[in-house]
């Protein structure tokens, strides 16, 4: 049974101000990247490329993250709520990752020669991509709210398990990737970052997240509002046919 009562994320309180701190935050980043940090000794200007890779790799682990705990609180409680945390977060993943994608191309052009190629990273990444459009696309099969948000449960607790595959890969398998900067696995060291490079990548890092944040507040106020015209719509035909009886 759907538990259609569920408490309400503090939408009206958060919107315009997770707007307002996103723009800024990311004016901030922009700046930093741009002009505050310092060049690389290496690659050059190319790397600041690297405020934008990082973050939207960061930010598909977490969204993808997000709808495993959104499908797991759908088939722990039936409440609609997490089945809208869930499609929200998939399609804000799908659209970072998406960048992720992209911004690891321009970057790979001027250090690798080419735009692709089939590295561990990009791969595991494509497959990723994949697996949360076959996610979206799986809730379009079904009309029935329940039936589609149970199948789109599971598979975004199975499809979760690419993540650390993704992330893993340069160490696991023979790369062109770098290793990682900053998430290192057990035993790899501290960031090899310089300092203000650093600084700069976190406040990339915080202001992609409250871009995610701002648009998971926006699309889950749709998704709710669809929710509920469809389960009153099916609660008045349930109504119609116990008259007609």
């Amino acid at each position: 049974m759907i538990r259609i009562a569920a408490s309400s994320f503090p939408q009206v309180r958060l919107r315009p101000w997770l707007g307002i701190v996103a723009v800024a935050l990311s004016i901030l980043a922009m700046w930093m990247g741009l002009v505050w940090a310092p060049t690389d000794a290496v690659q050059g200007d190319v790397y600041r490329i690297i405020y934008v890779h990082v973050p939207t790799a960061w930010l598909a682990y977490l969204a993808f993250v997000v709808v495993f705990l959104g499908s797991i609180g759908w088939l722990w409680t039936r409440r609609p709520w997490f089945d809208a945390l869930a499609v929200a977060s998939a399609e804000i993943g799908v659209l970072f990752t998406g960048l992720f994608i992209v911004a690891g191309s321009i970057w790979a052009k001027p250090t690798w020669g080419v735009w692709l190629t089939w590295d561990p990273r990009l791969v595991t990444t494509a497959v990723m991509f994949v697996m949360y459009l076959g996610y979206l696309l799986l809730r379009g099969l079904s009309n029935d709210f329940e039936r589609r948000a149970t199948r789109a449960a599971i598979l975004g607790i199975i499809a979760v398990v690419d993540i650390p595959i993704v992330h893993l890969s340069v160490t696991w398998m023979n790369s062109q990737h770098q290793l990682p900067s900053v998430l290192r696995p057990p035993g790899g060291g501290s960031p090899s970052l310089d300092p203000l490079m650093g600084m700069t990548l976190g406040v990339s890092v915080l202001a992609f997240t409250v871009v995610y944040l701002a648009l998971m507040v926006e699309r889950m106020a749709i998704e709710r509002q669809t929710q509920h015209r469809v389960l009153e719509a099916r609660s008045m035909g349930a109504v119609r046919r116990e008259g007609a009886l």
